[in-house]
């Protein structure tokens, strides 16, 4: 056989593999646990937390949902502005005037201290102002999250009915231009296949993830994790919040959301590349190794079994190039489907992963730049490197 047919054959052994044997995790049933049907006999309190920094453009759409939830025990909204320059407080405040609800309060914490990243540095001095309040369960969402009127009644109905400490939603993303359908989705897939929900959400667990969009998470088992010091360095926050709870011994949910929403728009590719390279490098631990074996995964994985169908002159590249590469659309299917998009995007995942392949490698560039993890206007460096508390 030729080296292509044994490329071809060893991608579509993974891909056999991925499909039985790693968490099903192309299925999108993972949703918000059963609970009562009435709820807890007492709804506990809840301090909503959300770290803001300029977000003028979404808080409209975003924070009205919020001050609307109908949660039948006491709650309220603390907005963190996080140096912002585009008058998100000042908004804020104007929108809690217009639409009222949940009370609101809005302050601002002033630059972070060496050693912190911008939006946890935001959540420390939201979650302790929340502590004072004494809340059973601190909601943190970003403020690019809608949330439907019943969400937190949701949410704190599936954590206490199931003795959960962190329940999370990977809030579903906007897919409006081309680019956002191109990419979008298989974010979301690509992020399910590293950390199957399944695995996630079994009594005895084995992945841990979260979504940082939309965490409820119960306040004593914050401060027994020492959240958020602990991770107080972390650009993929919400994976290094999901550890730290489980090593406190926490339990923990993740799954997809149906009534939780993002309002950030990505017009073009560039700003979905920026959101992708900004902690990819960061999710390889700044290893080039673990980067050289990611770009060869992804090759083999995703690029390969086209390129053997289309070669030609290989009937064994090619039927098992074909048969994985179908066997790749149809995991990709489900994704497709919960995103409402149509399944002839399937076959264009392997131009997908492409992009990824390319946004990773150019993560890493950024890095070793110096313009690495760079978000709103902030750089940050790996761990390691900064100063800590």
């Amino acid at each position: 056989m030729s080296t292509l047919a044994w490329f071809a054959l060893g991608s579509l052994v993974v891909w056999v593999w991925l499909l039985l044997g790693q968490g099903f995790f192309w299925r999108t049933d993972q949703r918000l646990p059963a609970a009562p049907r009435g709820g807890p006999d007492r709804w506990p309190r809840v301090v909503i937390v959300v770290p803001a920094r300029d977000e003028a453009g979404v808080l409209p759409l975003s924070l009205p949902s919020l001050l609307a939830q109908d949660y039948p025990g006491v709650a309220e909204v603390i907005l963190v502005d996080d140096g912002s320059t585009d008058g998100t407080g000042t908004l804020a405040v104007g929108l809690a005037g217009r639409y009222g609800g949940l009370p609101l309060t809005v302050v601002s914490p002033g630059e972070p201290e060496a050693g912190w990243t911008g939006k946890l540095w935001a959540l420390r001095h939201g979650m302790a102002l929340a502590r004072a309040r004494e809340p059973e369960f601190l909601l943190l969402t970003d403020a690019d999250i809608a949330h439907e009127p019943d969400s937190l009644r949701l949410l704190v109905a599936a954590a206490t009915a199931n003795g959960l400490d962190l329940v999370s939603q990977m809030a579903r993303l906007r897919v409006a231009s081309f680019w956002e359908r191109l990419v979008v989705p298989a974010f979301v897939y690509f992020f399910a296949q590293l950390y199957p929900f399944r695995w996630i959400n079994r009594r005895r667990p084995l992945a841990t993830a979260a979504a940082g969009g939309c965490v409820l998470l119960r306040t004593e088992t914050a401060v027994a994790a020492g959240v958020p010091e602990v991770i107080r360095q972390a650009v993929i926050d919400d994976v290094s919040l999901a550890r730290a709870v489980r090593r406190a011994g926490g339990r923990i949910w993740l799954g997809l959301a149906e009534r939780v929403d993002s309002v950030r728009p990505y017009q073009g590719l560039g700003e979905l590349w920026r959101m992708v390279a900004r902690s990819a490098y960061a999710q390889l631990r700044h290893s080039p190794l673990l980067l050289a074996g990611t770009v060869a995964g992804l090759a083999v994985v995703y690029l390969v079994p086209p390129v053997a169908l289309v070669a030609g002159g290989d009937a064994v590249a090619a039927w098992a190039g074909g048969v994985a590469w179908a066997v790749m659309a149809g995991t990709y299917g489900p994704m497709l489907r919960y995103y409402r998009q149509p399944l002839w995007l399937a076959p264009l995942l392997p131009f997908t992963a492409f992009l990824y392949l390319l946004m990773t490698v150019d993560s890493a560039v950024r890095h070793h730049r110096g313009r690495g993890a760079a978000w709103k206007g902030r750089t940050y460096a790996r761990p390691e490197a900064t100063s800590g508390r």
